[in-house]
């Protein structure tokens, strides 16, 4: 039961990094990108390539991660432009149906392409012991990875000037741009950090199993879940939202079965919702 706990805090971990920068972009942008998944694919599939050219792990890993951080940029300045110039609802609906199209497109195009690839990550000492209890160290590492990351995160939000500089649009982005903060370049910076961060997940999910060309709406479904049951402006919220369905996630797997976990996990978060509509913390903390 150690061990099954430990693998779905593991998962939470990741769930929250994927949901935090879909967090991020919903809070500056004002859209919901429902192609987020697809960046962990592109950063996947692209290390998966690389690998097959002779490419060392590491760095055919931060390369597709850097593929999936410029995939990123290309969409902001390029296909969410008409979302930006709307506001409010508008802006959320046509951003809706652009990014659900561009996710259709992405699939469509790696599982047409490639439809055998999978990336899969083995490292040279596969089981450790820690307090007497048999792990993998691929989710170890993967686990002191994304608190790493999610750390960092925090930190540069609350303690650098330009993470104070985005929470200020968060908050009111009309009275950041009276104090000269530009909301279109911060939005630029953090979807493209989003974009990374979704292909660090990318290759987590290949170190603590795989991750194919299909595997990117069920990643955006799951970071949805998580955003929502945290509160889609809070990212601490998103943190304990991510591990909290993950030990659910990993237990119901074990127990029950893969597809009643997908039940539970919804009405996991339709119950939160009820008893908390803003979510666990349904501000910017």
């Amino acid at each position: 039961m150690i061990a099954v706990l430990f693998d779905g805090i593991v998962y939470g971990l990741q769930l929250s990094l994927l949901a935090v920068g879909l967090t991020l972009i919903f809070g500056l942008g004002g859209v919901l990108n429902l192609a987020h998944g697809q960046f962990a694919v592109i950063a996947a599939i692209f290390t998966w390539l690389l690998m097959g050219k002779g490419v060392v792990a590491p760095v055919a890993a931060g390369l597709g991660i850097l593929i999936a951080g410029v995939v990123g940029l290309i969409i902001d300045r390029l296909l969410l432009l008409p979302a930006y110039r709307l506001k409010g609802d508008s802006r959320l609906l046509l951003a809706l149906m652009l990014t659900l199209g561009l996710a259709f497109v992405i699939e469509g195009g790696i599982t047409y392409r490639f439809p055998q690839a999978e990336l899969s990550l083995l490292l040279p000492i596969p089981m450790i012991k820690v307090l007497g209890v048999v792990i993998r160290t691929a989710s170890l590492v993967v686990a002191l990875g994304s608190i790493l990351v999610l750390l960092s995160l925090l930190l540069f939000l609350k303690r650098t000037g330009l993470g104070k500089a985005i929470r200020s649009i968060i908050q009111n982005e009309e009275g950041a741009e009276l104090c000269g903060i530009d909301p279109a370049r911060m939005r630029t910076l953090i979807f493209i950090f989003g974009s990374l961060i979704a292909g660090l997940v990318g290759i987590t999910q290949g170190l603590s199993a795989s991750l194919g060309p299909q595997a990117g709406f069920e990643l955006t479904i799951f970071a949805l879940i998580v955003a929502v049951v945290g509160g889609v402006r809070s990212i601490n919220g998103t943190l304990a939202a991510g591990i909290l369905l993950g030990v659910v996630h990993a237990f119901t797997s074990y127990f029950v079965g893969a597809y009643m976990t997908y039940i539970i996990l919804l009405a996991t978060a339709i119950f939160t919702v009820l008893i908390r509509p803003s979510g666990l913390f349904g501000r910017w903390t």
